[in-house]
């Protein structure tokens, strides 16, 4: 299984991503709670939005406040992370797994938000 995120990039704050995550040889994608998570310069990675396996329920990090949005295609075995109303503090690599981190991280898409 190779997990690959995608969708990065340079955005002055304010502005707005798609990142996409493709996990590439899961059997069990569909079966999966799936995480977005990221990772700060110099800080420990943290959970950001969650999704169940039927997109049923999704759950967010206080931080998000609204202004992100997870949802998966588990045909294309896929799940997405919109990011809106970015701010500085949004600068990290994004990277994505199940919930219980089972499969091996990828590299993650780096996100830089200037002002």
């Amino acid at each position: 299984v190779q997990l690959q995120a995608f969708g990065g990039g340079l955005v002055q704050a304010g502005g707005s991503l798609r990142l996409s995550c493709l996990a590439s040889g899961s059997a069990m994608f569909a079966m999966n709670t799936m995480v977005w998570y990221r990772q700060a310069p110099g800080k420990q990675r943290e959970s950001v939005a969650e999704i169940a396996a039927d997109s049923s329920t999704t759950k967010y990090a206080d931080f998000v406040k609204g202004r992100f949005t997870i949802s998966r295609n588990n045909a294309k075995r896929i799940v997405y992370l919109q990011l809106h109303s970015l701010t500085l503090e949004d600068t990290a690599v994004y990277f994505c797994n199940d919930l219980f981190e089972e499969y091996p991280w990828g590299r993650g898409t780096l996100v830089t938000v200037s002002s």
